[in-house]
């Protein structure tokens, strides 16, 4: 069928810090670096799965290319797709809560720790609906971040 498009898988690492209690706190958002699709839009790290990858290597191979750091188990959390004008995305969110290395910006993106609501901006739309989920988990009431 002409014009159909074929999804491209993506996983993507959702860092979150715990309390001394060992409850979720903030987590990692970063911004697309310069010369990509939606350069400085606030995002949740990752990237594209390689052929014969799974999810966790993705993971684990576009965190550490991307940030320096090397992540330890990723927990599958929610799968949506999106349907962005440059192509059809089936975002794979894992939480991760443990990993090591210095985070070091390899692409000349800009991080943040986060928490409800998310004040950079502004946020990719795949991002709004990992929002959604924390304010539903945590019982946030409100708006997730800043329009």
């Amino acid at each position: 069928m002409s014009g159909e498009r074929k999804p491209v898988d993506v996983a993507v690492g959702v860092l979150v810090r715990r309390d001394a209690l060992g409850r979720e706190g903030d987590f990692l958002l970063t911004s697309r670096p310069e010369g990509k699709v939606y350069a400085g839009y606030w995002e949740f790290p990752g990237g594209k799965l390689e052929a014969g990858e799974t999810v966790e290597q993705a993971l684990r191979r576009e965190l550490h290319e991307e940030l320096g750091i090397t992540i330890g188990a990723a927990h599958h959390w929610h799968v949506e797709m999106m349907d962005y004008p440059h192509a059809l995305v089936r975002l794979h969110f894992c939480k991760v809560y443990e990993w090591s290395g210095e985070f070091e910006m390899r692409e000349g993106q800009q991080m943040a720790w986060a928490g409800l609501p998310v004040q950079v901006q502004p946020v990719l739309p795949g991002t709004v609906p990992v929002l959604r989920w924390f304010a539903q988990e945590r019982g946030f009431d409100g708006a997730t971040h800043v329009a």
